[in-house]
């Protein structure tokens, strides 16, 4: 029974990444809103340095030193995301596009520029940082920044390597980053502008901030856009990606794990592509990294690998994930733990690998995130763990670890969850069996106690009614369910009385049908018609004053009472009359109607009385059929007294279902007062 899934279904989202630009902006700086005469002086600043950015489109020196001092004030001014609005009304961003670009100067001109590329690199920065609020994305593409960005790359190519290009790189490239942020058009026009190529060379740029910008702005325009994932390929960014993997710099390596992600994302021919380029070993060198960014990623892509590809999913084993990948769900990091299940999850659907990722010590932590509040990270365990119960080799030990209790008690956030969780109960069910049962019944002789004890439990609700007698009794299984009755411990006196009513459940279910079963030898009934008919009538009863006409040879294959009073040596032998004291008419009536067609109604207002007289007249049928309705009206309030009922009149069946009653709710029971 293989659990149906697609390959991305409950993956963990991946994104596209926004440039923080954290050397820039304090995490701790506060945030306010401008209102009133601070908004009217805070666009009166903006309109200022726009103005300026208008009239200095020039090679004078003074010119370019204003326009490199208002971008820069204005880049200030961004930092703050609540007057970003302010500064696009102000009218910044075609200012800012402008100035993207270099002013004209006549070709022969090799003169040194004064502030060059650092005009560039101010407005670039604004730009980003204005872009970092999605509704002014399109503006500043619509005010021609891409083309000028894109522009801005390649100036590596014909300047001299100074501070001032690498800067203006990095920031375009940042700028591009936060554009095309979870913003499917603009990405796809990056594309058109050119913007991949020059990107996909910069990864090998010897500065490692443009590096890690050009990763950045390959990891954003790959997110959910084919046409971008199939050019960054093309354009042959793999091998230098996986070279970047085995970076020393945190950094590096993160947003290159970042890019092949996002590249394999939904395209299996690139995840082929990549696995053939040698990406998986350096990834799961990734998963040891002090980089807790770096080993998501890694996990999160370790999972894609092995989703739909056999193969891949030995050799990941193979090469030493699964113990990083274990440990990574003792950390306090929730996404990390996620990340790591969600490889895990994939890993253990491949038969070889199940018994490995338990016997490394899977099983535990993977149990224990069934308790997560987190919907995908308990989700990504339950998948994990029915993956291990498919192998014969984990039963025991998920047994052992009380693996089917936690299965049983979660609280599972979403229906997918409890689907798989059911499903992981019933692949272990179908195990219980062969050399499984016998290791199984092997820790209930030797194990320590509360071993035997969780065995006991799981079996009670996992074997077949077929091995019950050689579990519960043979091997001692029901003492030690009847054990946990008598603990200390409230959950598990509930479980053994769970367990037992479970067991109990399998073994006995009682039923109309079951209420009157046929007798061993064929009755024979008079019939409805001669029901205290005074035709051919042989003996009558007196009841409550009045007549009943009844015929011996009836009662006499009615029951063993009716023989001995009329065969034996009482009085009743050749009485014509016969006084019933203690019996109502219509009590008597009934059991008479019973005798003489097998069947009857019995209500509820009449069964305790009619079962008094069942039992007193020996008739067995009788007795099932009010056993039966009486214990459908059994509650918390009545059972006590119901259960007295049937140790009075020898009621077998409403015994056993008092008891049933009793093990289902021992714990509203247990908890009523003078209980």
């Amino acid at each position: 029974m293989e659990l149906q899934r697609s390959e991305d279904q409950g993956l963990p989202e991946r994104k596209g990444q926004k440039r923080k630009l954290e050397e820039e902006i304090q995490e701790d700086r506060e945030i306010s809103l401008p209102t009133g005469a601070a908004r009217r002086a805070l666009l009166a600043e903006v309109t200022a340095q726009v103005t300026v950015l208008e009239s200095a489109f020039t090679w004078r020196e003074s010119d370019r030193s204003a326009a490199k001092r208002a971008t820069h004030v204005l880049a200030e001014l961004a930092k703050n995301e609540e007057v970003v609005n302010v500064i696009v009304e102000g009218g910044a961003v075609p200012a800012l596009v402008k100035h993207l670009q270099a002013p004209p100067c006549e070709d022969r001109d090799r003169s040194p520029k004064p502030f060059e590329h650092e005009v560039e690199k101010g407005s670039a920065f604004a730009l980003g940082l204005l872009a970092v609020k999605p509704e002014h994305q399109q503006l500043i593409v619509d005010s021609g920044a891409l083309s000028h960005l894109v522009n801005l790359l390649r100036r590596y190519k014909d300047s001299s390597i100074s501070r001032a290009v690498i800067s203006v790189i990095r920031r375009a490239a940042d700028a591009l980053t936060n554009l095309a942020h979870e913003n499917s058009s603009i990405k796809t026009r990056v594309r058109m502008e050119g913007g991949i190529p020059p990107l996909v060379e910069l990864l090998e740029f010897t500065d490692t901030k443009v590096q890690r910008a050009a990763a950045g702005a390959l990891r954003t325009l790959a997110f959910k856009n084919d046409e971008n994932k199939n050019q960054i390929v093309e354009c042959n960014a793999l091998p230098t990606l996986i070279l970047m993997l085995r970076s020393e710099d945190a950094a590096i390596h993160y947003e290159a794990v970042g890019v092949i992600g996002n590249l394999v994302h939904s395209s299996p021919n690139i995840k082929r592509e990549v696995l053939a380029a040698g990406a998986l070993q350096p990834v799961i060198g990734l998963l040891n990294s002090c980089c807790s960014e770096s080993q998501r990623e890694a996990a999160l892509l370790l999972g894609q690998f092995a989703a739909t590809d056999s193969d891949c999913k030995v050799h990941i084993v193979q090469r030493g994930a699964v113990r990083p990948l274990i440990e990574m769900l003792h950390s306090p990091d929730v996404q990390l733990k996620e990340m790591s299940t969600f490889a895990l999850g994939r890993l253990a659907q491949d038969t070889h690998n199940q018994a490995g990722i338990a016997h490394s010590g899977g099983l535990v932590p993977l149990l224990k995130l069934l308790d997560s509040k987190n919907g995908s990270l308990q989700h990504n365990a339950a998948f994990a763990l029915y993956g291990l119960a498919d192998n014969e080799d984990n039963v025991s030990d998920f047994i052992r670890v009380g693996g089917v209790q936690r299965l049983q008690d979660g609280e599972f956030i979403v229906q997918a969850t409890k689907d798989c969780v059911a499903k992981t109960l019933k692949r272990l069910e179908e195990k219980i069996h062969g050399r499984v049962l016998n290791h199984l019944l092997y820790l209930m002789r030797i194990a320590e106690k509360p071993v035997q004890r969780r065995v006991a439990l799981a079996l009670a609700y996992l074997c077949s009614p077929d091995d019950q007698r050689t579990i519960f009794i043979d091997n001692n299984g029901l003492e030690l369910l009847l054990g946990l009755l008598g603990s200390t411990s409230t959950k598990q006196q509930l479980d053994g009385a769970v367990a037992l009513y479970k067991l109990s459940n399998k073994a006995m279910t009682l039923s109309p049908m079951d209420a009157a079963p046929p007798s061993p030898t064929p009755q024979v009934y008079l019939g409805e018609q001669y029901v205290n008919n005074a035709t051919l009538s042989d003996v009558t009863f007196l009841v409550e004053g009045r007549r009943f006409y009844a015929h011996r040879i009836c009662l006499l294959a009615s029951s063993d009472a009716f023989r001995a009073m009329f065969d034996g040596g009482y009085r009743e032998k050749d009485a014509r009359d016969i006084e019933i004291p203690n019996i109502k008419w219509e009590v008597f009536e009934l059991m008479m109607r019973f005798i003489y067609t097998g069947s009857v109604d019995v209500t509820l207002d009449i069964a305790q009385d009619l079962l008094r007289a069942a039992d007193q007249y020996l008739l067995e049928g009788l007795k099932r059929l009010c056993e039966y309705t009486i214990a459908q009206d059994i509650s918390l309030e009545n059972v006590s007294s119901m259960y007295e009922l049937s140790e009075a009149f020898h009621a077998i069946s409403l015994r056993h279902t008092c008891i049933l009653f009793i093990l289902e709710h021992f714990d509203k029971l247990s908890a009523r007062p003078g209980k």
